[in-house]
């Protein structure tokens, strides 16, 4: 496997020749070391992404689009290495990998494909004698860092709008979970993208992270990962008032009325929150049930819950792997003890699983916990197999329970009334809403979320916007009317 640094269209060494052994989550073992990027990696990233940029740009768009649909098309051809090389690295289950994030990134980097030589500017009505029309135009070079929990996924949702909209590429993968990424550095390389449109530079946060933010060459950062690295993200662009654009926490309001279709509910409350452990931004993390149906629907959720099969990711048999590093999982078991102490109800889970084959690697049971919403368990985002239960009895209470985090980023809702799902998709202060459904995602909707949640829009046009500049050029046609006076 590919385990260096890509800069300029070559796998090269770290300068200073630096390694980070990354590790299986399954059983904790070495996978590999791979190139440590620091400072100076990333200023030669950059000059090679910078060097590319003017090329790059006059690249028809048509063009960029074919590159894109090839990347696509090599992605799905190579699916199962993918697939055997995100689970290993992970731990997400193989089954998911398979039909969830392979899948999912050869979609995005194909609906960039496509919709590469789509992107329309507008002609503006004016005082007559003059056309004034608005071109976008690419930003230059663009510096990206993507988190572990998602990492393939993630590469194409950042990388494909910026390649299709113009712009150069400096991504710097998690330290953790670098190892698809820079097999899809492979695939570029061989399909043709021209050198140094794209570079990656794995390493950590604090080095290569920040030095990518602060870069003076760089014009842009987009960000997904905690709400607290974010606000650092945000002081350090001020060096050359970079744009950019945040993708952070979130705690989601899951919200089962007395009207759903409870067998419906409980499945898609599990996946909300259990699916790649409940290491997702997104994951419905708050349960909130209407007092009638709280008994039922929580005796079916946690025996469906308890039955979820725990286990080697690479085993297509396991439902949940491990968390993808033993420090996290020692933080989200850290909130076992939090809910107790806050007087919570531990339902179910709450510690690692008692099983010898597992016990040398990053596994959490899943864990239900009673809590009341104000509680920091209900305010903070765990970011694991980890899902707390409150009730209400009215619309009204179940609004301000969900909207009393400062988070904003997505939320669902179970109910069989027409209007009151509009109401409530409505009422909820989130950038994404699910109505009898959860975590659904689309190369052509735009993801992304408000409040400490961030800003911005990852995928369709609305990503292809984040990634332009408008240019209004205004031209006299007139020469009857003086250009440099109205009159």
């Amino acid at each position: 496997m590919q385990n260096r640094l890509f800069i300029g269209g070559e796998f090269v060494d770290a300068v200073d020749g630096g390694r980070i052994d990354v590790l299986n989550p399954h059983d904790c073992t070495v996978i590999t070391e791979i190139a440590e990027a620091r400072a100076a990696d990333v200023d030669l990233a950059v000059a090679a992404a910078h060097s590319a940029f003017p090329a790059w740009r006059r690249t028809s768009a048509a063009e960029r689009g074919r590159l894109l649909l090839r990347l696509a098309d090599a992605i799905e051809a190579n699916a199962e290495e993918f697939a055997q090389l995100e689970s290993l690295d992970t731990g997400h289950p193989i089954k998911d990998s398979r039909s969830l994030d392979v899948p999912r990134t050869a979609a995005c980097f194909r609906y960039f494909g496509g919709i590469a030589d789509k992107l329309q500017g507008d002609v503006i009505p004016v005082d007559p004698g003059f056309l004034n029309y608005v071109q976008r135009e690419p930003l230059g070079v663009v510096g990206q860092i993507v988190p572990w929990n998602f990492p393939l996924m993630f590469c194409a949702w950042k990388m494909g709008p910026a390649l299709a909209a113009g712009n150069t590429v400096v991504l710097k993968p998690s330290e953790l979970t670098p190892l698809t990424t820079l097999r899809l550095a492979e695939l570029m390389r061989e399909i043709g993208f021209p050198s140094g449109t794209v570079n990656i530079v794995p390493g950590y946060g604090h080095t290569a992270g920040a030095h990518l933010a602060r870069h003076s060459d760089v014009r842009k950062i987009a960000f997904t990962g905690s709400t607290n690295v974010g606000r650092q993200i945000v002081e350090m662009s001020a060096s050359n008032l970079k744009r950019v654009q945040l993708e952070l926490g979130g705690k989601g309001a899951n919200i089962v009325f007395d009207d759903a279709v409870i067998p419906a509910a409980v499945n898609g409350s599990a996946f909300a929150i259990f699916h790649n452990q409940g290491q997702a931004c997104i994951a419905g993390s708050r349960l909130i049930l209407h007092e009638k149906i709280a008994d039922e629907f929580l005796d079916a959720f946690l025996s469906l819950a308890r039955s979820i099969r725990l286990g080697n990711p690479l085993d297509p048999a396991t439902e949940m792997g491990p968390l993808t590093s033993p420090m996290h999982r020692d933080r989200v078991l850290s909130y076992v003890k939090i809910a107790r102490d806050e007087g919570g109800e531990i339902l179910t889970g709450g510690a690692a699983p008692d099983d010898d084959a597992l016990g040398k690697g990053c596994y959490v049971l899943p864990t239900v916990v009673r809590a009341n919403s104000d509680a920091r368990v209900c305010r903070e985002e765990v970011f694991g197999p980890f899902v707390t239960v409150t009730t209400f009895t009215d619309d009204d209470e179940a609004i301000a329970i969900a909207n009393g985090t400062d988070y904003g980023l997505g939320g669902g809702l179970w109910t069989q009334h027409l209007g009151r799902a509009h109401r409530m998709a409505d009422a909820i202060r989130s950038g994404m809403v699910w109505v009898n459904s959860y975590k659904r995602v689309s190369p052509g909707s735009p993801f992304g979320g408000t409040g400490l949640s961030g800003y911005g829009r990852e995928m369709g046009f609305e990503a292809m916007r984040e990634y332009t500049e408008a240019k209004s050029v205004w031209v006299n046609v007139d020469a009857q009317i003086p250009a440099w006076y109205p009159r």
